[in-house]
């Protein structure tokens, strides 16, 4: 794991001292990323670079990244949980595969393979390679998105860095805003790929391969979300169990010491489950976010969970006070533009693992797989709801207009009130304003219009399918995976999922729906199989997630921050209303509404757009600073 960057000037249009320069201030950048070694490999026309968490193979200094004599040149960021298996296969083939990490077969698998190499891989991985014979490069991220890479086409040169900041502070020329895609952004909540907040920058979608050569950019997935088969026997809970066993096995045979991240959860709790079994001697964390609000707090849950197992169990704390100054931070060193709040407690949880371990176990991605999101049971009920006599309705959308606002986590009112607000919608558009940041209506009350929803990729799913298959490919790839990479990667702390293991994602996606979803009742599969590790009332409690009490701190104790930042005048400019900003705190405030979501993604922006203003004085500090030689964590290869 770590942070890579890259340039590769074809045309030569650049002088090699003028391409390093850039390719040093990206990867100064992302120091943060790297806190066991860096390098910088610089050949004709291409500079590639690494920064270093050694997870595993710790007894070398430097990050993975590879120059064969066939001219090719490789960096990855990621891990490689078949390397074994492939590496074995190669040199029966007669294929030279070099002794070192898990990523050194991956040249040798591209000579075997070509461009499709990607296929072969099981792991989490962003990756770029130049093939110098060819003049090809080719960049590519994992199946399910857990890395990233965003990359852009400037004056004829290709630039990849693993986080936009770096990108960005590398740049040729200051980019310009995509407003658009900000007001996207503002819908959804994240910036959906391929678009960012920056035009002509780019970021590969989950499970897509890009190639350039020859002056033209070829671009595909490799591995689109596999929802649509559905599997025509009863599910086998003993192969689905060698595979869990197998995904956390992978992902946790490493040299370096690792923990869990526990919320006593079902997700949490298995993964943590599954790991104890097949590590039953090791001396192993489980860390846990708490809140003083008893309401989001699942401390005691947790640790319940933790003395079960045989955990050491670790609580980390926070309040509403560290929140500005933590998102800033985040915003600063990653550039992500990012609506969900809980990106901050998980990067102060990470912060205090690190004291620790460099590498956490988590529990994403299994509500996307098992069908765990109550969106999914209020989108099989909104069809029996579309039937029910227009009076009745108007009766019932009255009084659920009625019910008080609360500062409690997701309360019955709250879901009512989302699912009203989509009322005689198709699914996924019902689906996606569940979801909004800020619905459609709060958009046009700011002055903006309401983005379209794209669907073509959905076409002929059924709905249970064409939404756990939207989730997959866009919710938990481009916000739930991002604030795991950036509020992990901060602090130099890997988070990795085993839940989303190929084997596991492509037994999911053939469940039968009625074992996702069945009556009032999510993950039905998931939690039979669960209960061979796991105690009745840990398996069938609650669905709560890492929710925070935004809404009552937006009345205070940061309501005045939010009052000073909702006057940003990088909002007004991109044309939001000012005197509809401060309404919503507002009606907030007085509770008359619950704006706590959309308030905070307006705030991120206003933090946000600050972070972008700074940018050419980041750019330029980061320049002396190389000059200085206080980046003094890089080491150059010839």
């Amino acid at each position: 794991m770590c942070g890579i960057c890259g340039i590769v000037d074809r045309d030569a249009r650049f002088s090699a001292e003028h391409a390093q320069m850039h390719a040093r201030i990206m990867f100064a950048q992302m120091a943060h990323r790297g806190p066991d070694g860096g390098l910088l490999h610089q050949q004709p026309g291409v500079v590639f670079g690494a920064q270093r968490l050694a997870i595993r193979g710790l007894d070398s200094d430097h990050p993975p990244l590879y120059a064969d004599d066939t001219g090719v040149l490789l960096v990855c960021n990621g891990e490689i949980d078949n390397h074994a298996a492939l590496r074995a296969d190669l040199l029966r083939r007669g294929f030279a595969v070099p002794a070192g990490s898990d990523v050194a077969v991956l040249p040798a698998l591209y000579r075997a393979h070509g461009p499709d190499f990607v296929r072969h891989i099981v792991g989490v991985f962003a990756l770029a390679l130049w093939d110098a014979r060819a003049r090809r490069l080719i960049l590519a991220r994992d199946r399910a998105g857990e890395r990233h890479l965003y990359y852009s086409v400037e004056a004829g040169c290709v630039r990849f860095a693993s986080e936009l900041a770096a990108l960005r502070a590398g740049a040729f020329a200051a980019p310009g805003l995509d407003r658009d895609t900000l007001v996207a952004y503002l819908g959804r909540g994240y910036c959906p790929a391929p678009r960012t907040a920056y035009a002509g920058y780019r970021k590969l979608a989950p499970g897509e391969l890009l190639v350039i050569e020859a002056g033209r950019m070829h671009s595909r997935s490799y591995a689109p979300p596999p929802w649509g088969e559905t599997m025509d026997e009863r599910p086998d809970a003993q192969r689905f169990d060698s595979l869990m066993r197998l995904a956390v096995a992978r992902q946790s045979t490493v040299d370096a010491s690792f923990g869990v991240m526990l919320s006593g959860g079902l997700d949490s709790s298995l993964i943590a489950a599954l790991a104890r079994q097949l590590h039953p001697h090791a001396a192993l964390n489980a860390y846990c976010v708490r809140f003083a609000e008893s309401s989001y707090d699942e401390g005691a849950q947790a640790e319940r969970v933790a003395q079960r197992l045989g955990y050491r169990y670790v609580p980390v704390t926070i309040g509403a006070l560290e929140f500005p100054p933590l998102l800033r931070d985040l915003i600063q060193h990653s550039g992500e533009l990012l609506a969900d709040p809980a990106w901050i407690p998980l990067a102060r949880l990470c912060q205090r693992a690190r004291q620790d371990v460099p590498m956490l176990l988590a529990g994403e991605g299994a509500d996307e797989l098992f069908g765990g999101y109550p969106t999914y049971l209020g989108a099989l009920a909104a069809a029996r709801y579309a039937r029910l006599p227009v009076p009745l309705r108007g009766l019932l959308e009255a009084i659920v207009a009625r019910l008080p606002v609360s500062d409690r986590k997701v309360t019955i009112s709250f879901l009512l009130k989302r699912f009203m607000l989509g009322a005689g919608l198709a699914p996924l558009p019902r689906h996606q304003q569940w979801l909004a940041a800020l619905p459609p209506a709060l958009l046009a009350r700011l002055g903006l219009d309401a983005a379209r929803t794209d669907a073509a990729d959905l076409v002929g799913l059924d709905v249970l399918d064409a939404l756990q298959s939207y989730d997959f490919g866009h919710g938990l790839a481009e916000a739930l995976l991002a604030k795991s990479d950036r509020g992990g990667m901060r602090f130099a702390v890997e988070l990795r999922a085993p839940f989303l293991d190929a084997g596991v994602i492509d037994f999911a996606a053939r469940l039968p729906a009625a074992q996702r979803v069945r009556g009032l009742t999510t993950k039905v599969f998931l939690k039979r199989y669960a209960r061979r590790y796991l105690p009745h009332d840990v398996v069938y409690r609650r669905k709560r997630g890492l929710s925070v009490p935004l809404a009552a701190w937006l009345r205070d104790p940061l309501r005045e921050w939010a009052r000073q930042r909702l006057e940003h005048p990088g909002l007004t400019e991109l044309g939001l209303d000012a005197r509809a900003l401060q309404s919503l705190l507002q009606e907030h405030c007085a509770r008359q509404a619950d704006h706590g979501r959309a308030l905070w993604a307006l705030l991120v922006l206003a933090e946000w757009l600050d972070w972008h203003a700074a940018g050419e004085l980041d750019a330029t500090l980061a320049a002396a600073r190389l000059r200085r030689g206080e980046a003094s964590n890089i080491e150059t290869a010839p």
